[in-house]
């Protein structure tokens, strides 16, 4: 055994809590990178569409609401 081992329950209790709350973290973090992401996808996606869209329009191409 480590000296970082658990040698009682409330010690293992306490090992599994801080575990739980470090996954925790770092699953928050996880997801909150995500979602700022599919924000960024989001908006380029919409951007890409006014942008083939305005194209449609200066070639003459009846724009459909398709793209949307």
């Amino acid at each position: 055994m480590t000296d970082n081992d658990p040698k009682t329950p409330q010690d293992l209790s306490a090992f599994a809590e801080n575990l739980l709350q470090a996954l925790q973290v770092k699953l928050q973090a996880i997801s909150d990178q995500l979602t700022h992401r599919m924000d960024e996808m989001g908006s380029n996606i919409d951007n890409l569409q006014k942008d083939v869209s305005e194209l449609m329009t200066e070639a003459g191409i009846e724009s459909t609401d398709d793209l949307h």
